[in-house]
C-alpha cells in the first residue's frame, strides 16, 4: 500500500508590507523630485516645452502665405525645426516676432509725445492768461460784478448783465465800454478762440425786438462780440452762442438768483481745444456753475409779460 507524501506546511509571510512600503517611499521620492524640479524654472526651457506642447495638440500655425525653403517661420512651435533659437533663452517671447514689432508696442509713439508736450504748453500759456485777465479785472471782481473761472482748457470770465445792458435791451450800457476795453486789450495780442455766451432768467418776453429769450441772449451775446472785434480781437477768433434760460446759474425763484442768472460768459478757450493737431479737439465744454446764493423765502410767482411788453432781464 502505497503512503501518501507528506504535505509541507506553508509558512506565512510576515513581511509582505515591505513591498508596498517601498514602492510608496519610491514614489514619494520620485514626487519631491518633481516638485524640487519645478520649484525653480528655467524660463527658457519652460518656453521651449510650452511651445513644443502647443505644436504637438494644436499643429503647426497655417499662414496663406508659403515659407519658402531656408526661410524661419514665426510663431509658437515653429522655431523648435530649426534648433533652440538664441531669444528663447532667458528673454522676453515678444522677441520670436522680431525686435521691430516689439519696440513698436512697448515705445510710446513720438507723435503722441510731442502732442501731450503742446497740450502741456498751452495749459500754462492759459494760467498765464487767467492771471493777466484776473489783474486787469481785478477791481470788478472785488466788487462781485465779474468773476473769473479757471480750468485747464478753458477759462470763464462772467459778467453780470445788468452791468453791460438796460433791461430788456441789447445795447450796451456807457459803463460797459470800459469793462470790455479793458477785456479786450489782454484778448487782443492772444492767438485763443474766444466764445461769448448769453443767459437770461425764465421771464418771458416778447416785444417788438426780441420774440423770446433766445434772441435777446444771443443778441447781448452778438454786441459784447462786436465790441472786442472793434478793439482788436481778431473777428475769425471769436463765436456767438445764446443760450437763453436753458442754463441757470442759481435758482429763478428769487429776484437774486434771477439776477445772477442774467449774465454774459466770456469763454477763453486753450489752443489745446483748438489747434487741429490737438489730442483735446472737440472736446466738450461742460458748465462751470457758480456757487448756489444762500436760501432765500421765495417770493411771488412772476407773471409772464404780456405780448408787446418788455421786462427787467
Amino acid at each position: 500500500m502505497s503512503r501518501r507524501p507528506r504535505r509541507h506546511e506553508e509558512h506565512v509571510n510576515h513581511e509582505s508590507w515591505a513591498i508596498p512600503y517601498g514602492d510608496l517611499i519610491t514614489l514619494l521620492l520620485a514626487f519631491f523630485v518633481v516638485m524640487y524640479a519645478i520649484s525653480s524654472v528655467n524660463e527658457g526651457k519652460y518656453r521651449v516645452l510650452s511651445d513644443s506642447l502647443y505644436t504637438a495638440f494644436r499643429g503647426t500655425p497655417r499662414t496663406l502665405e508659403p515659407v519658402q525653403p531656408g526661410e524661419k517661420e514665426l510663431g509658437n512651435g515653429a522655431d523648435l525645426r530649426t534648433g533652440l533659437p538664441q531669444p528663447l533663452r532667458g528673454q522676453p517671447h515678444a522677441l520670436l516676432v522680431g525686435p521691430a514689432r516689439s519696440a513698436a508696442a512697448s515705445a510710446p509713439s513720438e507723435e503722441v509725445r510731442a502732442r501731450s508736450a503742446a497740450l502741456a504748453q498751452a495749459s500754462a500759456a492759459l494760467a498765464h492768461v487767467a492771471d493777466q485777465v484776473e489783474q486787469a479785472m481785478a477791481d470788478l471782481v472785488r466788487r462781485n460784478v465779474v468773476k473769473v473761472r479757471r480750468t485747464d482748457l478753458w477759462i470763464e470770465v462772467e459778467i453780470r448783465a445788468d452791468l453791460l445792458f438796460p433791461s430788456g435791451s441789447a445795447q450796451l450800457s456807457p459803463a460797459a465800454t470800459g469793462i470790455i476795453d479793458e477785456l479786450a486789450d489782454v484778448l487782443a495780442p492772444l492767438p485763443n478762440s474766444v466764445r461769448v455766451e448769453g443767459h437770461t432768467d425764465n421771464v418771458p418776453i416778447r416785444n417788438a425786438v426780441f420774440y423770446s429769450n433766445w434772441e435777446l441772449s444771443a443778441a447781448r451775446a452778438g454786441s459784447v462780440v462786436r465790441m472786442l472785434a472793434g478793439h482788436g480781437v481778431g473777428p475769425q477768433r471769436l463765436a456767438v452762442v445764446g443760450l437763453g434760460e436753458e442754463h441757470p446759474a442759481q435758482s429763478n425763484d428769487t429776484s437774486q438768483g434771477r439776477n445772477a442768472n442774467r449774465r454774459v460768459v466770456v469763454v477763453i478757450l486753450s489752443t489745446g481745444l483748438t489747434d487741429t493737431d490737438s489730442l483735446q479737439l472737440g472736446t466738450p465744454r461742460p458748465q462751470v456753475l457758480p456757487q448756489a446764493l444762500p436760501a432765500q423765502a421765495p417770493e411771488a410767482p412772476v407773471n409772464p409779460a404780456p405780448a408787446g411788453t418788455d421786462h427787467a432781464t
